[in-house]
Protein backbone atom coordinates (compact mmCIF):
# COMPACT_ATOMS: atom_id res chain seq x y z
CA UNK A 1 0.00 0.00 0.00
CA UNK A 2 3.28 2.41 0.65
CA UNK A 3 4.28 1.81 -2.57
CA UNK A 4 1.33 2.53 -4.36
CA UNK A 5 0.69 6.12 -2.35
CA UNK A 6 4.74 7.17 -3.86
CA UNK A 7 3.86 7.83 -7.16
CA UNK A 8 1.12 9.76 -6.39
CA UNK A 9 2.70 11.89 -4.22
CA UNK A 10 5.21 12.71 -6.59
CA UNK A 11 2.81 13.71 -9.28
CA UNK A 12 1.04 15.81 -6.87
CA UNK A 13 4.49 17.46 -6.10
CA UNK A 14 5.75 17.85 -9.34
CA UNK A 15 2.38 19.80 -9.95
CA UNK A 16 3.50 22.41 -7.30
CA UNK A 17 4.68 25.92 -9.12
CA UNK A 18 8.56 25.98 -8.72
CA UNK A 19 11.51 28.15 -9.01
CA UNK A 20 14.39 27.17 -10.81
CA UNK A 21 16.69 26.67 -7.61
CA UNK A 22 13.58 23.79 -6.39
CA UNK A 23 11.59 26.06 -3.57
CA UNK A 24 7.89 26.80 -4.26
CA UNK A 25 6.81 29.33 -5.84
CA UNK A 26 5.23 32.97 -4.10
CA UNK A 27 1.87 33.12 -4.68
CA UNK A 28 0.40 35.54 -7.68
CA UNK A 29 0.93 39.40 -6.99
CA UNK A 30 -3.22 39.48 -7.50
CA UNK A 31 -3.61 36.63 -4.91
CA UNK A 32 -5.99 38.14 -1.76
CA UNK A 33 -4.44 39.18 1.35
CA UNK A 34 -4.53 36.08 3.76
CA UNK A 35 -6.57 36.77 6.56
CA UNK A 36 -5.43 37.11 9.97
CA UNK A 37 -6.32 35.13 12.55
CA UNK A 38 -8.49 37.00 15.01
CA UNK A 39 -7.05 37.01 18.63
CA UNK A 40 -8.44 34.73 21.11
CA UNK A 41 -6.59 36.98 23.86
CA UNK A 42 -7.83 40.47 25.64
CA UNK A 43 -6.71 42.31 28.79
CA UNK A 44 -9.79 42.35 30.27
CA UNK A 45 -7.84 44.04 32.96
CA UNK A 46 -8.47 47.15 31.43
CA UNK A 47 -11.39 49.69 32.13
CA UNK A 48 -14.05 47.82 29.62
CA UNK A 49 -17.11 49.72 27.51
CA UNK A 50 -19.62 47.76 26.47
CA UNK A 51 -22.96 49.21 24.36
CA UNK A 52 -25.50 48.34 22.28
CA UNK A 53 -28.65 49.89 19.94
CA UNK A 54 -32.45 49.07 20.02
CA UNK A 55 -32.69 49.46 22.84
CA UNK A 56 -29.64 51.81 23.25
CA UNK A 57 -27.53 50.52 26.55
CA UNK A 58 -24.19 50.93 27.46
CA UNK A 59 -22.09 49.25 30.44
CA UNK A 60 -18.71 50.42 31.84
CA UNK A 61 -16.72 48.16 33.86
CA UNK A 62 -13.59 49.55 36.04
CA UNK A 63 -12.09 46.86 38.40
CA UNK A 64 -14.59 45.47 40.45
CA UNK A 65 -17.19 48.54 39.80
CA UNK A 66 -19.76 48.34 37.03
CA UNK A 67 -22.47 51.19 35.68
CA UNK A 68 -25.27 50.39 33.02
CA UNK A 69 -26.59 53.40 31.52
CA UNK A 70 -29.97 53.08 29.59
CA UNK A 71 -32.24 56.06 28.50
CA UNK A 72 -35.33 57.08 30.19
CA UNK A 73 -33.78 54.82 33.17
CA UNK A 74 -32.00 55.51 36.07
CA UNK A 75 -28.22 54.76 36.27
CA UNK A 76 -27.51 51.85 37.88
CA UNK A 77 -24.21 50.95 40.09
CA UNK A 78 -23.07 47.09 39.96
CA UNK A 79 -20.27 45.22 41.78
CA UNK A 80 -18.60 41.95 41.15
CA UNK A 81 -15.40 40.14 42.36
CA UNK A 82 -13.65 40.20 39.20
CA UNK A 83 -14.33 38.46 35.78
CA UNK A 84 -14.04 34.79 34.97
CA UNK A 85 -11.39 34.99 31.88
CA UNK A 86 -11.11 32.09 29.78
CA UNK A 87 -9.35 32.44 26.03
CA UNK A 88 -11.67 34.79 24.28
CA UNK A 89 -13.66 35.43 26.67
CA UNK A 90 -14.58 37.53 29.85
CA UNK A 91 -17.74 37.24 32.51
CA UNK A 92 -18.56 39.26 34.98
CA UNK A 93 -21.47 37.79 37.54
CA UNK A 94 -22.75 41.48 39.15
CA UNK A 95 -25.20 42.81 41.96
CA UNK A 96 -26.68 45.56 42.35
CA UNK A 97 -27.22 46.89 46.14
CA UNK A 98 -30.90 45.96 45.96
CA UNK A 99 -29.72 42.74 44.84
CA UNK A 100 -30.36 42.95 41.08
CA UNK A 101 -28.33 41.04 38.84
CA UNK A 102 -26.32 41.55 36.00
CA UNK A 103 -24.18 39.23 33.69
CA UNK A 104 -21.91 40.75 31.48
CA UNK A 105 -19.91 38.48 28.96
CA UNK A 106 -17.41 39.46 26.37
CA UNK A 107 -16.01 37.39 23.29
CA UNK A 108 -12.97 38.50 21.82
CA UNK A 109 -14.97 38.58 17.91
CA UNK A 110 -15.20 41.69 15.57
CA UNK A 111 -18.73 43.69 16.29
CA UNK A 112 -20.24 46.04 14.55
CA UNK A 113 -23.09 47.66 15.94
CA UNK A 114 -25.14 47.65 12.97
CA UNK A 115 -25.56 51.33 12.81
CA UNK A 116 -22.39 53.07 12.06
CA UNK A 117 -19.52 51.88 10.22
CA UNK A 118 -17.47 51.04 13.15
CA UNK A 119 -15.98 47.64 14.45
CA UNK A 120 -15.30 46.84 18.00
CA UNK A 121 -12.86 44.21 19.16
CA UNK A 122 -15.06 42.49 20.97
CA UNK A 123 -19.36 41.01 21.12
CA UNK A 124 -20.78 41.97 24.80
CA UNK A 125 -23.68 39.83 25.99
CA UNK A 126 -25.88 41.17 29.30
CA UNK A 127 -28.18 39.39 31.01
CA UNK A 128 -31.02 41.67 33.28
CA UNK A 129 -33.50 40.68 34.83
CA UNK A 130 -35.01 38.30 32.38
CA UNK A 131 -33.76 41.11 29.43
CA UNK A 132 -31.03 40.01 26.99
CA UNK A 133 -28.98 42.88 25.75
CA UNK A 134 -26.87 42.48 22.75
CA UNK A 135 -23.77 44.89 21.39
CA UNK A 136 -20.19 45.29 20.93
CA UNK A 137 -17.50 46.36 23.48
CA UNK A 138 -13.62 47.90 23.70
CA UNK A 139 -11.58 48.74 26.30
CA UNK A 140 -12.77 52.57 27.34
CA UNK A 141 -9.54 53.97 26.35
CA UNK A 142 -9.42 52.36 22.84
CA UNK A 143 -13.50 52.59 21.65
CA UNK A 144 -14.12 53.23 18.24
CA UNK A 145 -15.34 56.74 17.60
CA UNK A 146 -16.75 57.89 14.43
CA UNK A 147 -14.85 59.68 12.13
CA UNK A 148 -11.61 58.30 13.12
Amino acid sequence: MRHALLPLLLLLAACQPQDPDGAAAPPPADAPPALEPVPTVSDFSRPMTARGTEPFWAVRIDGTKAVLLRPDHPEKAFEAPGAQISPGRAVYEMTAQDGTTMRVTLFVSTCSDGMSDLTYPMTAEVELAGEALRGCAAPTDDLPREGG
